[in-house]
């Protein structure tokens, strides 16, 4: 199974900081919609770092800057594994 993944053009307007709901920081390139197809034609959408950039940010190796991130009590294992989690929903979410 193989899923494509695009980011549509946005339009001026829509360049601002959000959070990303993967690794709950707001990065600095900001979030993009990223959009994911599988080869039945199935479709989904997530709002997620426009870099990629989520595996650094959740394993705190990259500093999203000050009061960019949410303060959290998980462990780090538990955060990898929110993530995971929740990429695999969305990838669910393609392929069903």
């Amino acid at each position: 199974m193989a899923l494509a993944l695009r980011c549509p053009a946005a339009a001026s307007w829509q360049a601002r900081r959000s959070r990303c709901p993967l690794c709950t920081a707001t990065p600095t390139g900001g979030v993009s919609l990223m959009v994911a197809a599988s080869g039945q034609g199935e479709a989904a959408d997530l709002y997620m770092c426009s870099y990629l950039a989520c595996p650094p940010y959740v394993r705190d190796k990259r500093e999203a800057g000050v009061g960019a991130r949410l303060h959290e009590s998980l462990t780090l294992e538990e955060k990898i594994q929110r993530t995971v989690a929740d990429l695999a929903a969305f990838i669910t979410e393609v392929t069903a």
